[in-house]
C-alpha cells in the first residue's frame, strides 16, 4: 500500500468516512476532523510509518508541517520518510 493510500485510510477512519469520500484536495475541517481527531490521526500516522511528525497541537500555526489538505499531509510524510532513510 502506498503512503497516499495509507494516509487516506487513516484519515478516513478518524473521520468515520469511506476512503472514497476522502480526496487529496480535502481539508481536515471539510472531513469533520477536529483538533482531537487531528492529534489522533498524527499519532496513527507516526506509528504506521515509524516517523516523528514535527507538529505541536497546542501551536499548530507554528509548525513547519503543512496540514492544510490531505495532499499536503501526504507530501509532508513522504518527505519525512525520505529524510529518515538518508
Amino acid at each position: 500500500m502506498s503512503v497516499k493510500d495509507k494516509v487516506i485510510e487513516i484519515i478516513a477512519e478518524q473521520a468515520v468516512l469511506e476512503t472514497s469520500d476522502v480526496s487529496c484536495d480535502s481539508t481536515l475541517a471539510e472531513l469533520g476532523i477536529d483538533s482531537l481527531g487531528l492529534v489522533e490521526s498524527i499519532f496513527a500516522i507516526e506509528e504506521e510509518f515509524d516517523i516523528s511528525i514535527p507538529f505541536n497541537a497546542n501551536e499548530p500555526d507554528k509548525s513547519d508541517f503543512d496540514i492544510s489538505t490531505v495532499r499536503s499531509i501526504i507530501v509532508g510524510i513522504e518527505t519525512l520518510i525520505a529524510e529518515q532513510k538518508s
